[in-house]
């Protein structure tokens, strides 16, 4: 029950990322290539303020290249793509990649899922499929599907690479610190560095010391005990968070497909994450 409650509380935070950051650029109060940079220097500083009072004394974190390429990418084309995306949308289309890309991983590593994840996995991405399906009502700019979609693989491998992390906060810490400059760089040649207003400051702030910095260190410490094909799932559920979330706050649109599809990707979670423990425990009895 507890990784339950703490894997539901992570998806919180994960869909109001999507939330913060698109509620940033819809009113131009912050460029995308700063509200990244400003994510993760914030997210940086809480993560390494948190070490240093854990362990009562700074050290150089360590660098591990795979897990930073992944969080820049993700970081990078999250931030641009939701120029032009809904909220909602915009978390469908990353964890759709997400899932697609952990279930690879998983598969390449070794890991075999059980049956029922596998159907789990196909009855969720039909609801994706279903809703971001073309039909006129929902506009999808290819850039903007593009740079998601390069967030996702990022977002993947990141999340593969923390099953096997020690010290998650530590981890995360270090990941953050030297992701700085990828997200740095991008916005100096792109331009843009520096559009923000108070509001956009304090938004990528919040993402990025709370949503991100500490989500992400839970949700590392969470890997270990979840698995790849079991993490793939639970994070399915932040796309629904997030399209509820974004018509209350942002008034996006929640329409009849919306919702189909959304009662297909929590059927396909509960197929996957609940019945094989069931099966399990019937096992055992």
């Amino acid at each position: 029950m507890k990784v339950f409650l703490l894997t539901a509380l992570t998806m919180v935070a994960f869909s109001a990322n999507s939330l913060l950051n698109r509620a940033a650029l819809t009113d131009g109060d912050i460029g995308p290539g700063a509200f990244a940079l400003i994510r993760v220097a914030a997210g940086a500083i809480v993560l390494i303020l948190l070490v240093a009072l854990r362990d009562k004394a700074l050290r150089a974190p360590k660098f591990d290249w795979a897990a930073v390429a992944g969080l820049s990418a993700y970081m990078l084309g999250f931030s641009y793509a939701y120029i032009q995306l809904d909220a909602g949308l915009g978390a469908l289309i990353l964890f759709a990649g997400v899932q697609v890309t952990m279930f690879a991983g998983a598969v390449l590593g070794g890991e075999r899922p059980h049956i029922a994840r596998w159907a789990g996995m196909v009855l969720a991405l039909a609801g994706l499929a279903l809703l971001v399906w073309p039909d006129g009502q929902i506009n999808l700019p290819p850039q903007s599907v593009a740079l998601m979609s390069v967030a996702a693989i990022g977002w993947g491998v990141y999340s593969l690479i923390g099953r096997g992390i020690a010290d998650p906060l530590a981890a995360t810490a270090a990941n953050f610190l030297y992701t700085l400059p990828a997200v740095l760089l991008i916005p100096l040649v792109a331009g843009g560095l520096l559009e923000a207003n108070t509001k956009g400051v304090l938004l990528a702030i919040l993402s990025g010391g709370v949503t991100s910095g500490l989500g992400y260190a839970l949700w590392y410490s969470l890997l270990p005990k979840l698995g790849a094909t079991r993490a793939a799932l639970a994070q399915l559920s932040a796309p629904v968070i997030a399209v509820v979330a974004g018509a209350i706050l942002l008034g996006e649109a929640v329409t009849l497909k919306a919702v189909l599809a959304s009662g297909l990707i929590l059927g396909g979670i509960a197929l996957g994450v609940v019945w094989p423990q069931l099966t399990i425990r019937s096992k055992g009895s």
